[in-house]
C-alpha cells in the first residue's frame, strides 16, 4: 500500500517540477526575446507563464486532496 502513495507521490512531484520547468523557460524565452528587440512577441510569449502555472494547478492532482 505504501509502495503505490509513494510512487504516485513520485509522479505528482516529476510532474510538478514539469510544469515549473515550462514556466521557467517560458519566462527566459520571454527575457530573451525583449531584450533582442522583440517586444510584442515577448509580451506574446510572457502571458504563457501564467496561463502555464493555472494549467498545472488545475491539472496536478494536490497531496491534500488524496
Amino acid at each position: 500500500m505504501y509502495k503505490i502513495v509513494e510512487d504516485a507521490q513520485q509522479r505528482a512531484t516529476g510532474s510538478r517540477s514539469l510544469v515549473l520547468l515550462a514556466a521557467a523557460i517560458s519566462f527566459l524565452f520571454s527575457v530573451s526575446l525583449w531584450f533582442f528587440g522583440n517586444e510584442l512577441q515577448a509580451i506574446f510569449v510572457g502571458l504563457w507563464v501564467p496561463s502555464i502555472l493555472a494549467l498545472g494547478a488545475v491539472v496536478l492532482p494536490r497531496a491534500e486532496r488524496s
